[in-house]
């Protein structure tokens, strides 16, 4: 779908910062509130918005830490669906947080969480490695997080917590 400038940077700016003002919003894209707040209406409806993340150091909450493993897997592709078929069985596992197909060494690139490792383990060995079509697993366990979707954890000033790197 084809944007509009003015729709491109109304959600350059969500992207940053979605707790913004409509009002806020219009004036930094110098246009109206209701020309803004259709634009993310239309942008919402089309699925180009498709949620308003928050994110939260769950480490820092007693109680509430999650182990995360990041799991690298190689699948033979089914014919006539490829991979799709075998990510749609993986990525209904409520363990599983998030899924990509990847190019390189192995095929599938899975996020999971679990309270400790044994749930990890028993994901994959009873789970994940019993579905047809997947060959092998590789897993590896996050052992501290320095950045996420742009924002530092744990150091630096607030001002420099959400930092944007350009190329």
């Amino acid at each position: 779908m084809k944007l509009s400038s003015e729709e491109i940077e109304i959600l350059k700016i969500i992207e940053e910062d979605h707790k913004l003002s409509v009002e806020t919003i219009a004036s930094m894209v110098l246009s109206s509130e209701e020309k803004v707040k259709a634009a993310i209406e239309k942008l919402e409806q089309e699925k180009i918005i498709i949620s308003y993340p928050t994110l939260i150091d769950w480490s820092k909450v007693e109680g509430q830490e999650n182990i995360i493993a990041m799991i690298d897997v190689k699948v033979t592709p089914k014919r006539g669906v490829g991979f799709d078929e075998v990510a749609e069985r993986i990525y209904r596992f409520p363990e599983v947080t998030s899924l990509y197909l990847m190019s390189g060494a192995y095929d599938l690139s899975i996020t999971v969480e679990g309270k400790t490792m044994t749930q990890i383990a028993t994901f994959v060995s009873e789970k994940l490695s019993t579905i047809e079509n997947v060959i092998s697993t590789t897993t590896h366990f996050m052992l501290k997080k320095y950045k996420h979707d742009g924002v530092i954890f744990g150091g630096g000033d607030e001002k420099d917590k959400r930092m944007v790197v350009t190329p």
